[in-house]
C-alpha cells in the first residue's frame, strides 16, 4: 500500500522537520513547503495528498489565503497552525473550511494523532454507505450531502457531524459525547467547539437545520 502524503506548510525549516520526522515514524510521505505560494503549486503538481498542516503567519502568501485559494477546488482536510490563540482566528478558520486548529507550541504526538483521526474518517469504509431522513441524504463514500435533491457545501467536520447526528437520530448526544466520535481524541476545551460547527451546519441546511435540535445543559439531538 502507497504511503500516505501529507503537505506541511511552515515558514520556519525547524517546525516543518519536527512535524516531517513524527509524521515519518508514522509511516505517512512528507512533502514541505515554506510558504502558501510553494504549497499551491506543491499541491496541484500532486494530486494524492491526503492532508494539509498549514502555518498562518508566512511569507508571500499567508495560510488563511492558501486555504481559500485550495477551498476553490479542494475538500482535502487542512489542519492549521498558529502562534496565536485568538478565538476570531480559530471562527475565521472554521468559516474557511478548516478542519482542526492547533496553536503552538502543541505536542507533536497530538498532531500526529489528530492526523490519524482525520486519516480513518476520510479513509474509512461503511457498509452502510447512504443516510436518509426527511429529505436529507448523505452518500458517505462520496461526500455528498442533498437536501431536497440540492446538494450543500460542507465543511468535513461538519459532514461527520451531520454523520455522526443521523446515525444516532432521536438520541441526546452530550457535547463530550460528540467530541469523542466526531474528533475522535481528547479534546481538552471548551464546548464552543461544538457549537460553533453546529450553528455553520444549521444554517446551511436552512430549514432542515431545525432537526439538530439543542438539549439544554446537555448537547444536541437530531430529531425529525
Amino acid at each position: 500500500m502507497d504511503k500516505l502524503k501529507i503537505l506541511v506548510v511552515d515558514d520556519e525549516s525547524r517546525m516543518r522537520k519536527l512535524v516531517k520526522d513524527f509524521l515519518g515514524r508514522e509511516g505517512f510521505q512528507v512533502i514541505e513547503a515554506g510558504d502558501g505560494q510553494e504549497a499551491i503549486e506543491l499541491f496541484y503538481e500532486n494530486k494524492d495528498i491526503a492532508l494539509i498542516i498549514l502555518d498562518v503567519m508566512m511569507p508571500r502568501m499567508d495560510g488563511w489565503q492558501t486555504c481559500r485559494e485550495i477551498r476553490k477546488d479542494s475538500k482535502v482536510p487542512i489542519i492549521m497552525l498558529t502562534a496565536r490563540s485568538d478565538e476570531r482566528d480559530e471562527l475565521q478558520g472554521f468559516e474557511l473550511g478548516v478542519d482542526e486548529y492547533i496553536s503552538k507550541p502543541f505536542s507533536p504526538k497530538i498532531l500526529v494523532a489528530r492526523v490519524n483521526a482525520i486519516l480513518r474518517r476520510t479513509n474509512a469504509i461503511s457498509q452502510d454507505n447512504i443516510l436518509s431522513a426527511e429529505g436529507i441524504e448523505i452518500d458517505k463514500d462520496a461526500h455528498i450531502v442533498k437536501i431536497d435533491g440540492k446538494i450543500i457545501d460542507l465543511s468535513f467536520k461538519e459532514f461527520e457531524l451531520l454523520v455522526y447526528f443521523m446515525e444516532n437520530k432521536g438520541i441526546a448526544l452530550s457535547r463530550e459525547k460528540i467530541l469523542n466520535n466526531v474528533w475522535n481524541y481528547d479534546y481538552f476545551g471548551d464546548a464552543r467547539t461544538i457549537d460553533t460547527h453546529v450553528k455553520k451546519l444549521r444554517s446551511k441546511m436552512g430549514e432542515k437545520g431545525e432537526y439538530i435540535k439543542t438539549i439544554w445543559g446537555i448537547g444536541y439531538k437530531f430529531e425529525v
